[in-house]
């Protein structure tokens, strides 16, 4: 595998862990980081601008299409909306900061647009969340290889 097809599909798939989409990064970035063969923070800062993005996406779904939330292709189920709608509402944009939970932070992002949150405190809180994620993800990566010889 060449280095950019590396880059591309970590990048495509932390962006579509980042919406309703059922990827998972994780996985991914593990095994490039476990192989050694790309720069540590080029892969950091590819899952990390792949899954910010992926995040912003679900803003502005929830910005514009929120009257939608009824209809049955809307990305996020009822119970999850209102669960993030909560968290939302009583921890409010701090609560960006759990972001990079699985399912649940998918839908903090939409609550996000349909609450009308501004952009830039978004993408802060997010930026900090999600790359944050993978800079222990990567931590516990490189340290338990490295205890256990590889």
């Amino acid at each position: 595998m060449s280095s950019l097809t590396a880059y591309i599909g970590l990048f495509l798939v932390a962006f579509g862990a980042a919406t309703v989409l059922p990827f998972q990064s994780e996985p991914i970035l593990i095994g490039l980081l476990v192989s050694g063969k790309f720069s540590v923070p080029g892969l950091l800062i590819v899952a990390s601008v792949g899954n910010i993005l992926g995040a912003v996406c679900n803003w502005v779904l929830g910005r514009f299409i929120d009257r939608f939330q009824h209809r049955a292709w809307f990305p996020v189920k009822k119970p999850s909306l209102e669960r993030a709608s909560g968290w939302y509402r009583r921890y409010g944009r701090w609560s960006l900061l759990l972001s990079w939970m699985p399912l649940f932070g998918d839908a903090l992002t939409v609550i996000a647009g349909v609450l009308r949150e501004p952009l830039w405190s978004f993408l802060i809180l997010v930026t900090v969340a999600k790359t944050g994620r993978y800079l222990v993800l990567a931590a516990l990566t490189l340290g338990t290889t490295s205890a256990l010889g590889f």
